[in-house]
Order: structure tokens, then sequence, then C-alpha cells
């Protein structure tokens, strides 16, 4: 046996011994190498991070319950959660038309994936399309044969299956609106069996007064959020304008810019404290899947504490991402405990919030 033969035999059983050695079984934790989810402890899963390390480690595939983990007991305002940008634009998704898709997609999971997940709110594009509502990754106002994923009410059934699931859950749609025929927004959601979970126009402060307790939201089944980019359906259909309670970043390229968060143009400026939601925006203009591992990691921590410099010092209450599962370890989600515990409790992370945590040197509020 030649020199080569013995290298390829001395390698293969190193890499036996190594694999042998590894965790497996469910034992990985966060960031422990793995070959496949199952090796990965609940709540993380296998992923290979290209910008963020070599092969495969176990990175995190849920969020931490804010609710569950303190309580509910505070304002809406009080609490971060996570955004799906373009929630339905997902990988894969079957054509409805018969037209092959030319358009990109922001997401790798299903809406009840997303919901299961974490996720706590979900951006759609809602168009006219084909004598109904359809969600669509379309430009001009106008949704195309090629554009459109499908009816919004697919979609939204989901939605009503998980709150229906899940009791003490609220779940928060923005929408970027562009139905123009009578009701038809507010008809799509009545279809879809979502008017006993939503939360009414006259309750919404609109002066940046505080919103009402998660709890007392929650007993009065007041669990849906929906928000429209339509000023007038606020007064047609009672559906919020969003630009009445919700301040935003620049979405796109324009709010990837380190040390900068200027305001989206539809917005009022983010030091505008009323409005009581600060919604902040960390993708890019074009979705590049291999790139949002590393955006949805330290970048994104970095920008939430410039935004809030930038909102007068106000913690965002979402942060919109794309494909938000991808990270180099904990990701949107650890993003979104960073922004509950300093919401909660001033730490840099929700669970150093709970008495007696060993999480950080953080002493509680």
């Amino acid at each position: 046996m030649g020199p080569y033969q013995n290298w390829i035999l001395i390698t293969a059983f190193a890499l036996f011994l190594s694999l042998a050695a590894a965790c497996s079984n469910g034992e990985c934790r966060l960031l422990d190498e793995c070959l496949s989810d199952g090796d990965c402890e609940a709540g993380l899963y296998c992923f290979s991070c290209g910008q963020g390390f070599s092969g495969s480690r176990c990175v995190r595939s849920t969020i931490t319950d804010q609710f569950k983990l303190l309580n509910n007991s505070l304002p809406f305002n009080k609490y971060a959660f996570l955004t799906t940008h373009n929630a339905y634009a997902i990988d894969g998704y079957p054509s409805h038309t018969g037209v092959p898709r030319v358009t990109f997609t922001n997401q790798e999971d299903n809406i009840t994936q997303q919901l299961n997940n974490g996720v706590r709110a979900l951006m759609l594009d809602t168009y006219d399309f084909d004598g109904d509502v359809w969600c669509c990754h379309s430009f001009g106002g106008k949704c195309h044969d090629y554009t459109a994923f499908g009816p919004a009410i697919d979609l939204l059934k989901e939605v009503e299956a998980f709150l229906s699931a899940n009791p003490s859950e609220i779940v928060t749609i923005i929408l970027e609106d562009y139905v123009q025929a009578p009701n038809g927004l507010t008809n799509v959601f009545v279809d879809a069996g979502l008017m006993k979970y939503w939360f009414p126009l006259s309750n919404m402060p609109k002066n940046g007064e505080d919103w009402p307790l998660v709890s007392d939201m929650v007993a009065n089944n007041h669990r849906l959020l929906v928000f429209t980019s339509i000023q007038s359906k606020e007064a047609s259909e009672e559906i919020a304008y969003q630009w009445n309670y919700m301040v935003e970043n620049q979405y796109g390229d324009g709010g990837m810019h380190a040390g900068s968060c200027p305001n989206r143009a539809e917005s009022a400026p983010l030091t505008d404290k009323r409005k009581s939601l600060v919604l902040v925006n960390y993708f890019g203009s074009v979705p590049v899947k291999e790139m949002t591992c590393e955006n949805n990691s330290g970048a994104l921590i970095n920008m939430l504490q410039t935004c809030y410099g930038a909102a007068a010092n106000r913690w965002a209450n979402f942060v919109a991402v794309d494909y938000y599962k991808r990270s180099e370890g904990g990701g949107a989600f650890q993003a979104v405990d960073t922004l509950n515990g300093k919401l909660l409790c001033g730490c840099d992370d929700i669970h150093a919030c709970v008495p007696g945590s060993t999480s950080g040197p953080c002493t509680p509020l």
C-alpha cells in the first residue's frame, strides 16, 4: 500500500473518530457541529453558513416566548416580535396560475411553520387579481400571472388555524396593500374566519399612548392586529392605517448602512413619539439567500442599537428579516431576545430578566 492510500485510510479513520466523538441524537448544543437536524437540541437545527463558520452547526430555529418566560401583563408596545418580510414569498410555493413564476422569494418556511417557530408579525403584499385578493411579489401596483403566489385567503386560513390552536397568542399582519375593490380586503378576512380575532380600530392609541395590556387583548380575543398602507381604508373599512400608529426605518439596501437608520419615506420621523410602535427592517433590496445568515446575526443586532438612538431611545417592537432562520448562531431569534431584554428589564437578553438568572451580569430593573 502506497503513501497516498495510507493517507486516505488515516484521514478516514480520523474522520470516523471525530464523528464518533461528536454529539448526536438531540444532544448537540448551539454551534456544535452536526450532521442532521436530529443531532441538535430542541429549538435548534443543523445549518451551514458559509460566511460564519465551516461545515454544519446547530443554530437556533425558534423564538423565546417572552410571555411564558415572564408574563403578559404589560402593554402590547412593551414587547418585541419577530417579523417575516414578504412572508408569503416562499421558496417552492406552487404556481396557482399555470405560469412559471418570475420573481424573488424571501422565506423558506410556510406560514404555519413561521408561526410555530415564533414569528408573530407577517408582512404581506395584497393585490386585486383574478377576481380575488392575491399575494404577489410584483411591481407598478399590478399583479401578474408570473408574479402571483396565491390567493390571500389560503395564507390567512393558516393564520386562523394558528390562532384557533393557540388561544394566548397574538399575530400582527402588515399589508403593503394594492387592493382597490370596495371591501375586498375586509371580505377576505371575513371569509378566512379571522374577524372573531380582530383588534378593533377604536382601541388603537393614536397619540403615542400605550396599547392595551397583552393579557386584556388575549382575554377579549383581540388577537389579530392588521395594518394597511392605504390611508382611506381606516375610514372605509376600519382597517388601521399603518403610519398612524407606527414608525419604520428604510427598507432594503438603504436601511443596511452601518451606523445609519433613516426613516422610510411613508413613515413619520423615527423620533415621532405620537406613534407608539417601532418597526426595524433589515434585509437587502434583492434577497440573496447565501448572505442572510450573516445579515441576520451581529449586523442585525448592531442595527437595532443604531435604530434605538435614531428612534429617540426606543427599542423596536418589530424586527423584519428575510429567511428568518438563517444565521451564524442565534440570529434573528437572539435579536428579538435582546429587544425583549431591553424592553422588559434593561438587560441584553430576556433570560437575564428572570430572577436568579445566570445568563449575564445584568441586574434586572
